[in-house]
């Protein structure tokens, strides 16, 4: 073989080597940038982002009112709990309890009990948050679908409920506001 020869074939060699190369990595742009979109839909929607959170001023709450906001759809109570309310609920012996659960472990301080207001038994929205409602046997919510009856902490007390009403995650940002999620 002629030394002409051997350069055209370490010649072809090396420019099949870089259209290989050329035309994988235009394979590769070309495919990420088909399935972008794609990708791009199963993030959550700007809606929904918005909902993942909520902030609420606590400021004009006085001792022993209750607030309901609205977040990720679901209602959500806060109560300002008065000493009498708070001595109740840590006050309860364990045992009492279906759900077992501490007061302290419910709340981040004491004078703020915040829960997801919906009845652990079938979803139902309880009594309770207006002064004039029925707040159950304990004076905390009352489930008029099926007789679940709530303590001042949201634990189930009495009925077919079986367990206590959920905390959301939530932190406060300072001594006047939470944010919820």
């Amino acid at each position: 073989m002629s030394d002409d020869t051997q350069d055209h074939d370490d010649h072809s060699g090396s420019r099949r080597d870089f259209l290989y190369l050329s035309a994988g990595a235009f394979g590769a742009v070309g495919l990420g940038a088909a399935l972008w979109p794609f990708i791009s839909s199963m993030n959550p929607s700007a809606d929904v982002l918005a909902l993942s959170t909520t902030e609420v001023d606590l400021s004009q709450v006085e001792d022993g009112q209750r607030i309901t906001v609205k977040w990720q759809g679901k209602p959500v109570f806060i109560d300002r709990r008065t000493p009498t309310a708070i001595e109740e609920a840590e006050s309860t012996p364990l045992a009492e309890l279906r759900d077992p659960e501490t007061d302290e472990e419910r709340v981040l301080t004491p004078e703020w009990l915040v829960v997801i207001g919906i009845c652990t038994h079938l979803g139902c929205v309880p009594l309770g948050q207006k002064a004039s409602e029925d707040r159950g046997e304990w004076g905390g919510w009352f489930c008029p679908c099926h007789g679940s009856h709530y303590d001042t902490s949201g634990r189930i007390r009495k009925g077919p409920a079986p367990l206590n009403l959920p905390i959301p995650p939530y932190a406060f940002l300072n001594d006047t506001s939470i944010k919820i999620g």
